[in-house]
Protein backbone atom coordinates (compact mmCIF):
# COMPACT_ATOMS: atom_id res chain seq x y z
CA UNK A 1 0.00 0.00 0.00
CA UNK A 2 2.43 2.47 0.25
CA UNK A 3 0.65 5.69 0.95
CA UNK A 4 2.22 8.50 2.93
CA UNK A 5 0.04 7.64 5.91
CA UNK A 6 1.40 4.11 5.91
CA UNK A 7 4.97 5.11 5.31
CA UNK A 8 4.83 7.50 8.21
CA UNK A 9 2.73 5.58 10.71
CA UNK A 10 1.93 2.10 9.50
CA UNK A 11 2.33 -0.84 11.83
CA UNK A 12 3.30 -3.80 9.70
CA UNK A 13 1.01 -6.76 10.13
CA UNK A 14 0.48 -9.87 8.18
CA UNK A 15 -1.23 -7.97 5.59
CA UNK A 16 -2.14 -8.14 2.16
CA UNK A 17 -0.62 -9.05 -0.26
CA UNK A 18 -0.77 -12.28 0.58
CA UNK A 19 0.18 -10.52 3.57
CA UNK A 20 -1.87 -11.57 6.30
CA UNK A 21 -3.88 -9.34 8.36
CA UNK A 22 -6.38 -7.48 6.30
CA UNK A 23 -9.85 -8.42 5.43
CA UNK A 24 -13.55 -7.97 5.52
CA UNK A 25 -16.50 -9.98 4.54
CA UNK A 26 -20.22 -9.64 3.92
CA UNK A 27 -22.89 -10.58 1.41
CA UNK A 28 -26.25 -12.13 0.74
CA UNK A 29 -29.94 -12.48 -0.10
CA UNK A 30 -32.33 -12.95 -2.96
CA UNK A 31 -34.70 -11.74 -5.58
CA UNK A 32 -35.67 -12.83 -9.05
CA UNK A 33 -32.56 -12.36 -11.15
CA UNK A 34 -34.58 -12.55 -14.32
CA UNK A 35 -36.83 -9.63 -13.53
CA UNK A 36 -36.08 -6.12 -14.76
CA UNK A 37 -34.09 -3.85 -12.47
CA UNK A 38 -36.37 -2.05 -10.04
CA UNK A 39 -35.76 1.66 -9.62
CA UNK A 40 -36.87 4.68 -7.68
CA UNK A 41 -38.82 4.69 -4.44
CA UNK A 42 -39.35 0.95 -4.50
CA UNK A 43 -35.75 0.62 -3.34
CA UNK A 44 -35.80 3.43 -0.83
CA UNK A 45 -36.36 2.26 2.71
CA UNK A 46 -37.17 4.13 5.88
CA UNK A 47 -33.55 5.02 6.42
CA UNK A 48 -33.22 2.66 9.36
CA UNK A 49 -29.89 1.01 10.08
CA UNK A 50 -29.52 -2.71 9.31
CA UNK A 51 -30.97 -4.91 12.03
CA UNK A 52 -28.57 -7.82 11.45
CA UNK A 53 -25.32 -5.90 11.70
CA UNK A 54 -23.99 -3.09 13.87
CA UNK A 55 -20.66 -1.36 14.36
CA UNK A 56 -19.02 0.48 17.23
CA UNK A 57 -17.34 3.03 14.96
CA UNK A 58 -19.66 3.35 11.94
CA UNK A 59 -23.31 4.24 11.50
CA UNK A 60 -25.49 3.11 8.62
CA UNK A 61 -28.46 4.64 6.84
CA UNK A 62 -30.35 2.76 4.16
CA UNK A 63 -30.51 4.56 0.82
CA UNK A 64 -31.65 3.95 -2.73
CA UNK A 65 -29.50 2.40 -5.43
CA UNK A 66 -30.03 5.66 -7.27
CA UNK A 67 -28.09 7.41 -4.50
CA UNK A 68 -24.89 5.64 -5.52
CA UNK A 69 -22.83 7.96 -7.76
CA UNK A 70 -21.61 6.00 -10.77
CA UNK A 71 -23.47 2.78 -9.95
CA UNK A 72 -25.10 2.55 -13.36
CA UNK A 73 -21.80 3.25 -15.15
CA UNK A 74 -19.71 0.66 -13.29
CA UNK A 75 -18.86 -2.47 -15.30
CA UNK A 76 -19.98 -5.02 -12.73
CA UNK A 77 -18.63 -7.94 -14.78
CA UNK A 78 -15.20 -6.79 -13.56
CA UNK A 79 -16.33 -7.00 -9.93
CA UNK A 80 -18.09 -10.36 -10.24
CA UNK A 81 -14.96 -12.59 -9.95
CA UNK A 82 -14.02 -10.80 -6.73
CA UNK A 83 -17.52 -11.36 -5.33
CA UNK A 84 -17.36 -15.05 -6.20
CA UNK A 85 -14.09 -15.27 -4.25
CA UNK A 86 -15.79 -13.63 -1.26
CA UNK A 87 -18.60 -16.16 -1.52
CA UNK A 88 -16.11 -19.03 -1.55
CA UNK A 89 -14.95 -17.92 1.89
CA UNK A 90 -18.26 -16.68 3.30
CA UNK A 91 -20.01 -20.00 2.68
CA UNK A 92 -17.56 -21.63 5.11
CA UNK A 93 -17.92 -19.05 7.87
CA UNK A 94 -20.39 -18.70 10.68
CA UNK A 95 -21.82 -15.20 10.54
CA UNK A 96 -24.65 -13.10 11.90
CA UNK A 97 -25.28 -12.23 8.25
CA UNK A 98 -26.92 -14.76 5.94
CA UNK A 99 -24.33 -14.88 3.19
CA UNK A 100 -25.04 -18.45 2.17
CA UNK A 101 -28.42 -17.65 0.67
CA UNK A 102 -27.25 -14.81 -1.58
CA UNK A 103 -24.09 -16.69 -2.50
CA UNK A 104 -26.14 -19.71 -3.54
CA UNK A 105 -27.81 -17.53 -6.18
CA UNK A 106 -24.57 -16.72 -7.98
CA UNK A 107 -24.56 -20.04 -9.82
CA UNK A 108 -27.30 -18.91 -12.20
CA UNK A 109 -25.64 -15.58 -13.09
CA UNK A 110 -23.38 -15.24 -16.12
CA UNK A 111 -20.20 -13.41 -15.21
CA UNK A 112 -20.27 -11.73 -18.62
CA UNK A 113 -23.79 -10.37 -18.27
CA UNK A 114 -23.45 -6.99 -16.56
CA UNK A 115 -27.22 -6.40 -16.61
CA UNK A 116 -27.92 -9.70 -14.83
CA UNK A 117 -25.24 -8.96 -12.25
CA UNK A 118 -26.74 -5.54 -11.58
CA UNK A 119 -30.20 -7.11 -11.14
CA UNK A 120 -28.70 -9.67 -8.75
CA UNK A 121 -27.26 -7.02 -6.44
CA UNK A 122 -30.25 -4.67 -6.67
CA UNK A 123 -32.70 -7.48 -6.01
CA UNK A 124 -30.90 -9.15 -3.12
CA UNK A 125 -29.03 -6.42 -1.25
CA UNK A 126 -29.90 -3.23 0.60
CA UNK A 127 -27.46 -0.32 0.35
CA UNK A 128 -26.35 1.51 3.49
CA UNK A 129 -24.52 4.81 3.52
CA UNK A 130 -21.57 4.56 5.93
CA UNK A 131 -20.67 7.40 8.30
CA UNK A 132 -18.08 7.78 11.03
CA UNK A 133 -19.98 7.41 14.29
CA UNK A 134 -17.83 9.85 16.27
CA UNK A 135 -18.15 12.76 13.85
CA UNK A 136 -21.11 11.90 11.65
CA UNK A 137 -18.93 12.55 8.60
CA UNK A 138 -19.72 10.59 5.45
CA UNK A 139 -16.21 11.17 4.00
CA UNK A 140 -13.03 9.45 5.02
CA UNK A 141 -9.50 8.60 3.93
CA UNK A 142 -8.89 6.25 0.98
CA UNK A 143 -5.31 5.08 0.48
CA UNK A 144 -3.84 2.46 -1.86
CA UNK A 145 -1.64 -0.60 -1.66
CA UNK A 146 -0.14 -3.11 -4.06
CA UNK A 147 1.90 -6.29 -4.38
CA UNK A 148 5.58 -5.65 -5.12
CA UNK A 149 7.12 -7.56 -8.01
CA UNK A 150 10.87 -7.50 -8.59
CA UNK A 151 13.56 -9.45 -10.35
CA UNK A 152 15.70 -11.72 -8.22
CA UNK A 153 17.43 -15.02 -7.68
CA UNK A 154 17.37 -17.92 -5.24
CA UNK A 155 21.16 -17.72 -5.03
CA UNK A 156 23.34 -14.69 -4.42
CA UNK A 157 24.86 -13.15 -7.53
CA UNK A 158 26.74 -9.98 -8.39
CA UNK A 159 23.44 -8.42 -9.48
CA UNK A 160 21.18 -9.82 -6.77
CA UNK A 161 22.92 -9.37 -3.44
CA UNK A 162 20.17 -8.13 -1.09
CA UNK A 163 18.66 -11.05 0.85
CA UNK A 164 15.04 -11.63 1.82
CA UNK A 165 14.86 -13.88 4.86
CA UNK A 166 12.70 -16.62 6.20
CA UNK A 167 12.26 -17.04 9.93
CA UNK A 168 15.70 -17.99 11.39
CA UNK A 169 16.06 -21.69 12.10
CA UNK A 170 17.15 -20.93 15.65
CA UNK A 171 13.83 -19.15 16.29
CA UNK A 172 11.52 -21.88 15.05
CA UNK A 173 11.48 -23.53 18.46
CA UNK A 174 11.30 -20.37 20.54
CA UNK A 175 11.71 -16.78 19.45
CA UNK A 176 13.76 -14.48 21.71
CA UNK A 177 11.63 -12.00 23.64
CA UNK A 178 12.32 -9.31 22.87
CA UNK A 179 13.96 -10.25 19.58
CA UNK A 180 16.82 -8.07 18.31
CA UNK A 181 16.03 -4.93 16.32
CA UNK A 182 16.87 -4.73 12.61
CA UNK A 183 20.36 -3.26 12.99
CA UNK A 184 21.41 -5.95 15.44
CA UNK A 185 19.83 -8.72 13.39
CA UNK A 186 21.69 -7.67 10.25
CA UNK A 187 25.05 -7.75 12.01
CA UNK A 188 24.55 -10.67 14.41
CA UNK A 189 24.82 -13.59 11.99
CA UNK A 190 21.59 -15.14 13.26
CA UNK A 191 20.01 -14.65 9.83
CA UNK A 192 22.72 -16.55 8.00
CA UNK A 193 21.30 -19.59 6.26
CA UNK A 194 17.69 -18.38 6.27
CA UNK A 195 17.90 -16.49 2.95
CA UNK A 196 15.10 -17.51 0.59
CA UNK A 197 15.68 -15.04 -2.25
CA UNK A 198 18.04 -12.29 -3.33
CA UNK A 199 17.06 -9.00 -4.97
CA UNK A 200 18.86 -5.93 -6.25
CA UNK A 201 17.46 -2.95 -4.35
CA UNK A 202 17.52 -2.70 -0.52
CA UNK A 203 14.80 -0.03 -0.48
CA UNK A 204 12.50 -2.12 -2.70
CA UNK A 205 13.14 -5.04 -0.32
CA UNK A 206 12.13 -2.82 2.61
CA UNK A 207 8.93 -1.82 0.83
CA UNK A 208 8.14 -5.49 0.28
CA UNK A 209 8.49 -5.95 4.04
CA UNK A 210 6.03 -3.12 4.62
CA UNK A 211 3.58 -4.73 2.21
CA UNK A 212 4.10 -8.15 3.80
CA UNK A 213 4.39 -10.17 0.59
CA UNK A 214 5.40 -10.03 -3.06
CA UNK A 215 6.59 -11.82 -6.16
CA UNK A 216 10.15 -12.47 -7.32
CA UNK A 217 10.73 -13.05 -11.05
CA UNK A 218 13.56 -15.53 -11.32
CA UNK A 219 16.05 -15.63 -14.19
CA UNK A 220 14.67 -18.93 -15.48
CA UNK A 221 11.21 -17.39 -15.92
CA UNK A 222 9.61 -18.84 -12.80
CA UNK A 223 7.81 -16.60 -10.30
CA UNK A 224 8.53 -17.09 -6.62
CA UNK A 225 5.65 -15.98 -4.40
CA UNK A 226 6.55 -14.85 -0.91
CA UNK A 227 4.11 -14.47 1.95
CA UNK A 228 4.32 -13.09 5.45
CA UNK A 229 5.94 -15.42 8.02
CA UNK A 230 6.35 -13.18 11.07
CA UNK A 231 8.39 -10.36 12.55
CA UNK A 232 10.95 -9.73 15.26
CA UNK A 233 8.12 -8.22 17.34
CA UNK A 234 9.76 -4.82 17.47
CA UNK A 235 7.61 -1.69 17.08
CA UNK A 236 7.25 -0.22 13.63
CA UNK A 237 8.95 3.16 13.14
CA UNK A 238 8.70 4.93 9.84
CA UNK A 239 11.86 5.63 7.92
CA UNK A 240 9.81 8.18 5.99
CA UNK A 241 9.28 10.04 9.25
CA UNK A 242 12.99 9.65 10.01
CA UNK A 243 13.78 11.43 6.73
CA UNK A 244 11.19 14.13 7.40
CA UNK A 245 12.52 14.80 10.88
CA UNK A 246 15.99 15.38 9.41
CA UNK A 247 14.61 17.53 6.61
CA UNK A 248 16.06 15.13 4.07
CA UNK A 249 12.77 15.13 2.16
CA UNK A 250 9.64 17.26 2.08
CA UNK A 251 6.24 15.94 3.10
CA UNK A 252 5.31 15.87 -0.57
CA UNK A 253 8.28 13.55 -1.17
CA UNK A 254 7.30 11.16 1.64
CA UNK A 255 6.08 8.57 -0.85
CA UNK A 256 7.55 5.33 -2.07
CA UNK A 257 8.86 7.14 -5.13
CA UNK A 258 10.31 10.05 -3.16
CA UNK A 259 12.11 7.79 -0.70
CA UNK A 260 13.54 5.65 -3.51
CA UNK A 261 14.84 8.81 -5.18
CA UNK A 262 16.49 9.91 -1.92
CA UNK A 263 18.16 6.50 -1.60
CA UNK A 264 19.62 6.77 -5.09
CA UNK A 265 21.11 10.16 -4.16
CA UNK A 266 22.44 8.87 -0.84
CA UNK A 267 23.53 5.23 -1.31
CA UNK A 268 25.92 5.37 1.65
CA UNK A 269 23.11 6.26 4.07
CA UNK A 270 20.50 3.71 3.01
CA UNK A 271 21.26 1.25 5.84
CA UNK A 272 21.15 4.06 8.38
CA UNK A 273 17.70 4.99 7.10
CA UNK A 274 16.41 1.42 7.07
CA UNK A 275 17.70 0.79 10.58
CA UNK A 276 15.51 3.65 11.81
CA UNK A 277 12.73 1.06 11.68
CA UNK A 278 13.60 -1.66 14.24
CA UNK A 279 10.90 -4.01 12.95
CA UNK A 280 12.00 -6.79 10.60
CA UNK A 281 9.65 -8.94 8.52
CA UNK A 282 10.29 -12.54 7.56
CA UNK A 283 8.85 -14.30 4.53
CA UNK A 284 7.89 -17.80 3.50
CA UNK A 285 7.69 -19.32 0.05
CA UNK A 286 4.11 -19.94 -1.01
CA UNK A 287 3.06 -23.10 -2.87
CA UNK A 288 4.23 -23.31 -6.46
CA UNK A 289 0.77 -24.40 -7.60
CA UNK A 290 -0.62 -20.90 -6.93
CA UNK A 291 -1.09 -19.07 -10.20
CA UNK A 292 1.35 -16.21 -10.67
CA UNK A 293 -1.56 -14.17 -12.06
CA UNK A 294 -3.50 -14.29 -8.81
CA UNK A 295 -3.17 -11.56 -6.23
CA UNK A 296 -1.97 -12.33 -2.72
CA UNK A 297 -4.38 -13.68 -0.16
CA UNK A 298 -5.99 -11.04 2.01
CA UNK A 299 -7.36 -11.49 5.53
CA UNK A 300 -10.45 -13.21 4.13
CA UNK A 301 -8.18 -15.98 2.86
CA UNK A 302 -8.91 -15.46 -0.84
CA UNK A 303 -6.73 -13.91 -3.57
CA UNK A 304 -7.14 -10.16 -3.90
CA UNK A 305 -8.46 -8.76 -7.18
CA UNK A 306 -6.77 -5.68 -8.65
CA UNK A 307 -8.98 -2.60 -8.35
CA UNK A 308 -11.84 -4.65 -6.88
CA UNK A 309 -10.53 -5.51 -3.40
CA UNK A 310 -10.13 -3.22 -0.42
CA UNK A 311 -8.85 -3.46 3.14
CA UNK A 312 -11.19 -2.10 5.80
CA UNK A 313 -11.47 -1.74 9.57
CA UNK A 314 -13.14 -4.86 10.93
CA UNK A 315 -14.77 -2.74 13.62
CA UNK A 316 -16.59 -0.86 10.89
CA UNK A 317 -17.92 -3.53 8.59
CA UNK A 318 -17.85 -7.30 8.01
CA UNK A 319 -15.08 -9.08 6.18
CA UNK A 320 -15.98 -10.17 2.65
CA UNK A 321 -18.82 -7.69 2.16
CA UNK A 322 -19.56 -5.84 -1.08
CA UNK A 323 -18.87 -2.12 -0.71
CA UNK A 324 -19.50 0.65 -3.19
CA UNK A 325 -16.63 3.15 -3.18
CA UNK A 326 -16.66 6.70 -4.50
CA UNK A 327 -13.35 8.55 -4.51
CA UNK A 328 -10.84 10.01 -6.98
CA UNK A 329 -7.70 8.67 -8.59
CA UNK A 330 -4.34 9.64 -7.08
CA UNK A 331 -3.29 13.26 -7.57
CA UNK A 332 -6.37 13.77 -9.70
CA UNK A 333 -9.99 14.91 -9.67
CA UNK A 334 -10.94 12.01 -11.96
CA UNK A 335 -13.66 9.95 -10.30
CA UNK A 336 -13.12 6.37 -9.16
CA UNK A 337 -16.52 4.83 -8.44
CA UNK A 338 -16.63 1.06 -8.19
CA UNK A 339 -18.14 -1.94 -6.50
CA UNK A 340 -15.34 -3.51 -4.44
CA UNK A 341 -15.07 -6.33 -1.90
CA UNK A 342 -13.84 -5.94 1.68
CA UNK A 343 -11.36 -8.80 1.55
CA UNK A 344 -8.46 -7.48 3.61
CA UNK A 345 -7.66 -5.45 6.71
CA UNK A 346 -4.71 -3.96 8.55
CA UNK A 347 -3.68 -2.07 11.67
CA UNK A 348 -3.24 1.18 9.74
CA UNK A 349 -6.79 0.97 8.38
CA UNK A 350 -8.80 2.55 11.17
CA UNK A 351 -12.16 4.26 10.96
CA UNK A 352 -15.76 3.84 9.88
CA UNK A 353 -15.19 5.43 6.47
CA UNK A 354 -11.68 4.16 5.74
CA UNK A 355 -10.36 1.91 2.97
CA UNK A 356 -7.11 0.79 1.42
CA UNK A 357 -7.63 0.18 -2.29
CA UNK A 358 -5.70 -2.72 -3.83
CA UNK A 359 -4.23 -1.59 -7.16
CA UNK A 360 -2.65 -4.91 -8.15
CA UNK A 361 0.90 -6.15 -8.69
CA UNK A 362 4.03 -4.53 -10.05
CA UNK A 363 5.53 -1.13 -10.66
CA UNK A 364 2.55 0.57 -12.31
CA UNK A 365 0.29 -0.49 -9.43
CA UNK A 366 2.96 0.69 -7.00
CA UNK A 367 3.09 4.10 -8.66
CA UNK A 368 -0.66 4.56 -8.13
CA UNK A 369 -0.71 3.07 -4.63
CA UNK A 370 2.23 5.17 -3.51
CA UNK A 371 0.46 8.40 -4.40
CA UNK A 372 -3.07 7.62 -3.28
CA UNK A 373 -4.39 9.64 -0.33
CA UNK A 374 -7.88 10.73 -1.32
CA UNK A 375 -11.17 11.65 0.32
CA UNK A 376 -13.92 9.16 -0.35
CA UNK A 377 -17.33 7.80 0.59
CA UNK A 378 -18.47 4.22 1.14
CA UNK A 379 -21.75 2.32 0.98
CA UNK A 380 -22.13 -1.13 2.54
CA UNK A 381 -24.23 -3.77 0.76
CA UNK A 382 -26.03 -6.24 3.04
CA UNK A 383 -28.44 -9.07 2.16
CA UNK A 384 -32.10 -8.11 2.32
Amino acid sequence: MISISKLISRKNTSRVFACSVFAVSIASLLAACSTPSTRGSAYRSSGAAPTSYSSSIASFRSVSWQDLPGWQEDDLSQAWPAWLKSCDALRKRNSEINWRQVCSLTSVISGRDGRAIRQYFEGNFQVYEVRNSATGNESGLITGYYEPVMNGSQTRTATYSIPLYGLPNAWKGSKPSPAPARAELMSSGVLRGSEIAWVQDPVAAAFMQIQGSGKIRLEDGRVLRLGYAGTNDQPFKSFAQWLLDRKEITRGEATMQGISAWAKRNPGRVEEMLNANPRFVFFKELPSNVSADLGPNGALGVPLTAERSIAIDLKAMPLGAPVFLSTTKPLSSQTLQKLVMAQDTGKAIVGGVRADYYWGSGDSAGELAGRMKQDGKMWLLLPR
